[in-house]
């Protein structure tokens, strides 16, 4: 707990009025990516606290929409529709597509992670199956030349992960953000140009 109320981005978070330490991960891969524009439909998936849907809500503007969903509650945020549950059940995934309508959305990004129990050779797994399904949901929702972000951790698992991303979209790249603790073994893949 001291870590965490120590933490540099922490403390930022709170000054700078955002929702958790994640935000600067997002913001991040932003400056170097340029992934999210004005007016765009964004799908972020595993979004509470809100985090990564307040810092897409003000890049995409009052033209573009944010489409968020959880399974923990989420405290609403002007600009993101949120629906509660687990997307990989019909019901709440209806729902989703529901809301986009026959509108393709041009970015999904995911922040999931299981809950750790430090046990590698379980995390991991759940970790991998995590991506999965996020890779699942950004294929039925994406639209052709659609982009893709997604928390990862190193390990078993991730080299058969990338080449599956590498055959989806054109073009594939692993970033650190400087949020990212040190000794985590997450790190994020940004995939963009989805293959029609």
């Amino acid at each position: 707990m001291k870590e965490h109320f120590d933490d540099h981005y922490v403390k930022m978070a709170q000054r700078d009025g955002y929702r958790s330490r994640a935000c600067y991960k997002l913001l991040e891969i932003q400056e170097k990516d340029r992934l999210i524009k004005p007016g765009m439909s964004v799908v972020d998936l595993g979004s509470a606290p809100g985090g990564w849907s307040q810092v897409a809500a003000m890049l995409v503007g009052h033209h573009g929409q944010i489409l968020a969903s959880d399974i923990l509650e989420m405290d609403t945020i002007a600009g993101v529709e949120f629906i509660q549950g687990d997307f990989t059940e019909e019901s709440v995934f209806n729902e989703l597509m529901a809301f986009l309508g026959n509108q393709k959305a041009d970015l999904v990004i995911s922040d999931m992670a299981p809950n750790m129990s430090g046990m590698r050779d379980v995390d991991q797994p759940q970790s991998m199956y995590l991506c999965e399904l996020a890779l699942d949901m950004a294929s039925s929702v994406l639209r052709p030349g659609g982009g893709f972000v997604t928390k990862i951790f190193q390990g078993e698992g991730f080299d058969q992960y990338m080449r599956l991303l590498r055959e989806q979209f054109s073009k594939v790249v692993t970033r650190k953000p400087a949020a990212s603790r040190p000794r985590s073994r997450e790190v994020y893949l940004v995939a963009t140009g989805l293959r029609g």
